[in-house]
């Protein structure tokens, strides 16, 4: 069963996205770096796999440990694991946001407690940008949808001009030439250099 608000995100897109990016990672490439200081891949990997666990549950209101840590407590990892892992929370996590409900109320997450359908934004956001951060990582093209940006830009712009940076891995803006994409957009807006090469 599915939400039938089509006016809602849907993070589908953005997970198969991300999935297809992880599905070509190799073992060689785990330690490599990537934009966000002090991570190498498997971290980013390690971050996507917490975010979509604790995001899918956010969506299911299922509250507790997998919602109430602090991401920045501890420098995410990988297990042995890691594939199977990520491909099934990246399957789950759009999957929850289908849900009834799922939009509605408040929720947690990051041990955050806020309204869902912000949950929400920040899920898909986190989608977007760390999928830029492991494409880039990685050598892979990478196209978000286009609708995806403008929700991703909508918050990210609206944190910047509050003078609250987004949370997480997310850092001051980084300024971009306003002609840029709008991917470029985001990802500076994300404090992240849209240049940035390994």
């Amino acid at each position: 069963m599915t939400t039938t608000d089509d006016s809602l995100p849907d993070l589908g897109p953005a997970a198969m996205a991300v999935a297809a990016l992880v599905d070509r990672v190799t073992p060689e490439q785990l330690d490599d770096p990537t934009p966000c200081p002090d991570y190498a891949v498997r971290n980013v990997l390690g971050h996507l796999s917490g975010l979509s666990l604790a995001f899918r549950d956010a969506a299911l209101k299922h509250v507790g440990p997998t919602t109430d840590t602090d991401p920045g407590a501890s420098l995410p990892d990988i297990g042995e694991d890691w594939r199977p892992v990520l491909a099934a929370r990246l399957t789950e996590l759009p999957a929850a946001w289908r849900s009834p409900g799922a939009w509605d109320g408040m929720t947690q997450a990051g041990g955050v407690t806020f309204p869902a359908a912000d949950a929400g934004v920040v899920a898909l956001n986190e989608l977007v940008v760390h999928g830029w951060d492991l494409a880039r990582a990685t050598g892979q093209p990478y196209a978000p949808e286009p609708v995806d940006l403008e929700v991703a830009y909508t918050m990210l712009s609206a944190a910047a001009e509050s003078g609250e940076e987004a949370g997480g891995m997310f850092g001051p803006p980084v300024e971009v030439d306003e002609n840029a994409s709008l991917l470029d957009q985001v990802i500076g807006l994300s404090g992240r250099d849209p240049a940035w090469t390994p």
